[in-house]
């Protein structure tokens, strides 16, 4: 098994593991087995279980990041509705049979307040996010304010969905950032 086979195999099990169980819970030597290396090579390719969480999210922000690209591509031409794609692909991913939350979220409420590697890559991701919705927002003539507020809707129904299994929080995510977008756009008599 090359080096690469080796690492591949090590993140697609770490993933499922510290996605189902939690991150804390996992040790290397439950990750060494579910992946089928050697400890030693795990240590080789990992020397710590933070090097392994990290290389998970990341490999998550990736996952992420075209995930929602293609959500968005797929919504049209229309900028206001490209935005709106970000509320229809949490949608889908809630409605996973194992969906857990977001990957992030977790990593940063069990590690995030002890380790700094852990509560950078989080805040990396985060902020990513939020320069996208910046971006979709700026796309629409939306202000780059609210764009904020659409993600901390969109940050809102992840958790909500997670903790109270609500799917639907996404359809409520959406309809409040239709109001906020079109209220932003909207004439305002101080504006005239």
């Amino acid at each position: 098994m090359t080096e690469t086979d080796a690492r591949e195999q090590i993140l697609t099990a770490a993933e499922d593991l510290y996605y189902r169980k939690g991150y804390a819970a996992v040790g290397m030597d439950e990750l060494r087995t579910a992946a089928g290396v050697s400890l030693r090579r795990l240590y080789a390719l990992f020397p710590s279980k933070i090097d392994v969480i990290a290389a998970v999210l990341q490999r998550k922000h990736d996952e992420w990041e075209a995930a929602l690209e293609a959500a968005v591509t797929a919504a049209g031409d229309s900028p206001r509705d490209r935005l709106l794609a970000v509320y229809a692909h949490l949608e889908r991913w809630f409605c996973d049979d194992d969906f857990r939350g977001c990957a992030f979220i977790n990593a940063f409420g069990e590690l995030g307040g002890n380790d700094p590697e852990i509560a950078r890559v989080v805040r990396e991701h985060k902020a990513a996010f939020q320069e996208r919705m910046a971006v979709l927002a700026d796309e629409a003539g939306v202000p780059r304010e609210v764009a904020f507020q659409l993600s901390i809707l969109a940050e809102g129904a992840q958790t909500t969905a997670a903790i109270a299994a609500a799917p639907q929080a996404a359809r409520h995510a959406r309809a409040a950032a239709e109001i906020l977008i079109d209220a932003s756009l909207a004439p305002h008599p101080s504006r005239a």
